[in-house]
């Protein structure tokens, strides 16, 4: 999952880019797209920016950690690692090479409802990133020493970011496994030692057979590029992939919450106590969802938000706050399930859990209670704004990438990306009451409290 690694390259690379001209208020976003499928059912994405000599070229594979193997947590990821380890004609670790040569830059990572690979490099590098994509797609080299050598890989990973760091599965991996009831959505998938230690050769080739596929992927290619070149490019790479019968999605929904759940647990590295909050989502693209994607900015997102004013500013309960629409592993564009809005603080143990939740749901019963403005959403609708604008044009395209890719792989409406802003506008007051009354009820709510386990003396 790579998260801090993602987070370094962002930031190298968020200087490098040109910014996207500016656009009236009103007009929204206005992105490139040019859509298509290809006869073995590979979805491509083309989406031309010519501000910087630079294209991206993304992957995606409707798999994700959420529908793994029962029995195989973490497989997902493991998967991803064994991406890396060679193809039919790159050979172990040589993809990497191959693009690091160039001057460009690659990573992966496993998320709840897909697997994606990316890189990006010199313009004038595409068909060479194209072919080698192609290749791995088509003939990945899945063998027993790369597998032995990958799960070795990953069970230090889940070591070193989880087992052997405070507050390591928090809130990303707890508040998921506390607040739903479907294994899907519930179990740790990061992965268990045992389950990771578990698999075998025959697991990952069936893996791959299942999910693997170009008819279970989207190809997005974003930055400066010509279209008919990259055209030309696709079909001569990846058309003669062949294509296997499309893998069933399992039943991913949750009942409606009608209780509130709490759990605690105590960390033996943490040495401050910790608590989140999650409630469960709407439905994704409906109104509410809508409602609470400006939800989320009023109370949550940004030293202004409601929520930050009260418990960091007025109570002094903790220096940060934290929180979000899939915080932990992406955004609230970028999933395909049920899923949690959630705040989480790391606070002082001079404070309560009861008395942070107090004054948490003083805030929140303030929108539940009486109508926001419609200058509070249009100040909602500004910083949303800008943070899409951000993602876009961060790591030499890649955020328009993976907005382009979501879009193709869940609701197969690539330009689905012109219509964010004007479905965050059709917000009314009244709706936004609404939902909070719905989504932010305290038998709609998880808690996990984290129990320091470490005195800051001893640390």
């Amino acid at each position: 999952m790579k998260r801090a690694l993602v987070a370094v390259l962002l930031s190298v690379l968020l200087g490098s880019t040109t910014a996207i001209k500016a656009v009236p208020p009103q007009a929204g976003i206005n992105v490139p797209v040019t859509y298509y499928k290809l006869s073995n059912g590979l979805k491509v994405v083309l989406s031309p920016e010519h501000s910087a000599p630079l294209v991206t070229v993304a992957v995606y594979y409707n798999i994700g950690f959420r529908i793994e193997p029962k029995d195989r947590t973490g497989f997902a990821h493991l998967f991803e690692h064994l991406m890396f380890q060679g193809s039919k004609n790159l050979g172990k670790m040589e993809f990497i090479r191959l693009v690091e040569s160039n001057g460009g830059v690659l990573n992966g990572s496993t998320r709840f409802d897909f697997t994606n690979y990316f890189a990006v490099m010199p313009a004038h590098k595409t068909e060479t990133l194209l072919w080698a994509e192609a290749d791995r797609m088509r003939g990945l080299d899945i063998n027993q020493d790369n597998l032995k050598n990958q799960q070795g890989v990953v069970g230090n990973e889940v070591k070193v970011n989880v087992l052997n760091q405070p507050y390591g599965s928090f809130p990303w991996i707890d508040l998921p496994m506390a607040a739903f009831q479907n294994w899907y959505n519930s179990h740790n998938f990061y992965g268990d030692l045992k389950d990771i230690e578990a698999a075998t050769l025959d697991d990952a080739k069936a893996f791959a057979a299942k999910y693997y596929q170009p008819n279970n992927a989207v190809l997005v290619v974003t930055g400066d590029f010509d279209e008919a070149s990259v055209k030309g490019w696709v079909d001569k790479y990846f058309a003669s992939i062949p294509s296997q019968k499309a893998e069933a999605i399992p039943d991913l929904t949750e009942p409606r919450q009608e209780a509130e759940r709490t759990t605690t647990r105590t960390d033996a590295l943490a040495t401050k106590p910790a608590i989140a909050v999650g409630y469960q989502m709407p439905k994704r693209n409906s109104p509410e969802y809508f409602a609470m994607g400006l939800l989320d900015q009023i109370l949550v997102e940004g030293e202004d938000s409601m929520l930050y004013q009260e418990l960091i500013k007025n109570k002094n309960y903790a220096s940060n706050l934290g929180g979000g629409i899939n915080s932990g592993l992406g955004n609230m564009f970028n999933y395909n399930g049920p899923m949690l809005f959630d705040v989480n603080l790391i606070h002082d143990d001079k404070y309560t859990p009861q008395q942070i939740l107090a004054s948490l749901d003083g805030v929140i019963s303030q929108v539940q209670n009486k109508p926001v403005s419609q200058a509070v959403i249009d100040r909602a609708i500004v910083k949303l704004r800008s943070g899409l604008y951000d993602t876009m044009t961060q790591f030499g395209g890649f955020g328009r990438a993976d907005l382009l890719a979501c879009y193709a792989l869940f609701d197969d409406k690539p330009d689905n990306i012109n219509q964010i802003e004007v479905n965050f506008r059709k917000v009314t007051p009244a709706l936004i009451q609404k939902t909070a009354q719905e989504y932010l009820r305290t038998t709609n709510r998880t808690i996990v409290m984290i129990k320091a386990g470490k005195t800051a003396d001893a640390e």
